[in-house]
């Protein structure tokens, strides 16, 4: 697997759900299953790259699509969930990654904060500011 949980906590009940989801988004964009990130990402999703740089759902999948955004490793460094209500939720965590980038391999380290809604059962992410 190309996405390592790096953490000597264990988790459980919510917690481990939302951790969980975080894994399987991280993994969906190594390879690049632009229908599992539909299915993950809510329609109102907004990735935050540097300050004031977003990406909407479509324009982010759509790079990974279109392969000018491949991902190839994640490493998730001692996440920590913070609950908002029983609804929302954000997951805060050290993001080693590895991705190519227009043909130039990048590596970094982000200060991750992904957040969570719940809707039907389900935790889906909203924003992801990396």
């Amino acid at each position: 697997m190309s996405v390592e949980l790096l953490c000597e906590k264990s988790f459980s009940n919510e917690d481990l759900e939302i951790v969980d989801r975080f894994v399987e988004f991280q993994q969906a964009l190594i390879d690049a299953d632009a229908d599992k990130l539909d299915d993950i990402l809510l329609d109102d999703f907004k990735l935050t790259q540097i300050p004031n740089r977003f990406q909407t759902k479509i324009e982010f999948i759509s790079d990974i699509k279109d392969g000018s955004l491949k991902f190839s490793k994640s490493d998730i460094m001692n996440p920590t969930i913070l609950f908002d209500d029983n609804s929302s939720a954000s997951l805060i965590s050290k993001v080693r990654l590895t991705a190519e980038l227009n043909g130039k391999e990048l590596r970094w380290i982000s200060n991750t904060v992904a957040s969570f809604r719940k809707i039907d059962g389900i935790w889906h992410i909203v924003e992801w500011d990396q």
